[in-house]
């Protein structure tokens, strides 16, 4: 592996290291940041994981995520652990601005930093660059990496179970972006003492109970289908977030229910959070969402699973995907 006998030498004496990933961080984001974190803690490294933001309910099971450090609630504490590390770990992301504010910190810092990521077109701010689109998740390439560092195997049950999180919510339940690879690392976990179940009810069955308010609210009022286009919509307002007091995470899944239906090649989660407009695109076949995120909504991703970002109105954004989806659906992709 390209890069790892660099790391090899940075990590040959216990550091101080941080573990950074990107704004509303997910499954793979948590996944591969705590997977790394406890490696390299069990071979003698002080380190601290940081996150720009929260991140949703459903993770809060995960080792030592009480530990993280949210910069939006506490800056103080963030700042400082970036720049006392000697070595700055960069997950999930490809690109300053996905950490917000933390970004300028972590380009300031002399310390030695070292991507890893899965997204398209990284940025090369960072001395060692671990970057391949072709895999599933973050937390694929830090398995392949702490294999090619020599880890003893097994790996110990908190790093399997984080390492498991980000594989299989990165590609919804191995829905999309599979491969041999993925089976392949999955098979080695489930040997190596992976009870993949107990993940899975964790994830997936520990929402409150308004979810199941809100999921009727989405599907009964917020669905709007086009079936000329084989697209559908969910939206939700700003009203909606105060109306069933949606915090982060409690919208997970309910793009799902709109790919249920056979008429739906494309769908897409539209939300008006209070800054921005948020949107999470899923397609099936040979379809690519990635495109459209890229070109016309400020993100990427997967080619059956992206999102993105809009600074126009829930309105505008919403009839500007209405426009643009058909305009893909017969392009070669």
């Amino acid at each position: 592996m390209e890069g790892i006998s660099e790391l090899s030498a940075l990590l040959a004496f216990p550091k101080q290291i941080a573990v950074i990933s990107h704004r509303n961080p997910d499954g793979d984001a948590l996944g591969s940041s705590l997977a790394l974190s406890l490696y390299l803690q069990s071979v003698g490294h002080s380190v601290k994981v940081i996150m720009p933001s929260d991140y949703p309910i459903n993770f809060e099971w995960m080792p030592q995520s009480e530990e993280i450090i949210i910069f939006d609630t506490n800056q103080v504490l963030a700042e400082k652990s970036v720049k006392e590390a000697e070595i700055i770990f960069c997950l999930d992301f490809n690109s300053l601005e996905r950490i917000d504010k933390l970004g300028l910190i972590v380009l300031s810092s002399t310390a030695a930093k070292i991507m890893v990521d899965h997204h398209l077109d990284p940025e090369p701010f960072a001395d060692i660059i671990f970057s391949r689109e072709s895999s599933s998740s973050t937390a694929e390439i830090i398995y392949e990496i702490l294999i090619a560092l020599g880890a003893k195997l097994p790996l110990s049950k908190l790093v399997i179970d984080c390492l498991y999180t980000g594989i299989m919510t990165d590609t919804g339940s191995f829905h999309h972006a599979t491969s041999t690879n993925v089976f392949k690392i999955c098979g080695e976990l489930k040997q190596q003492g992976l009870d993949d179940t107990r993940i899975q009810e964790l994830v997936h069955n520990s929402q409150p109970d308004k979810y199941l308010k809100l999921l009727g609210h989405c599907l009964h009022n917020r669905l709007e289908l086009y079936p000329e286009s084989k697209f559908g919509l969910i939206y939700l307002t700003r009203e909606d977030y105060r109306n069933y007091d949606i915090q982060r995470g409690d919208t997970e899944g309910i793009i799902n229910y709109l790919m249920m239906l056979k008429s739906v090649h494309v769908g897409a989660l539209v939300t008006n959070q209070p800054s921005i407009i948020k949107l999470s695109l899923r397609s099936k076949g040979d379809f690519s969402v990635q495109r459209i995120c890229k070109e016309h909504f400020n993100g990427g991703g997967h080619r059956n699973a992206s999102g993105g970002s809009s600074k126009q109105t829930l309105e505008e954004t919403i009839n500007k995907l209405k426009d643009v989806v058909p305009k893909y659906m017969f392009v070669n992709q």
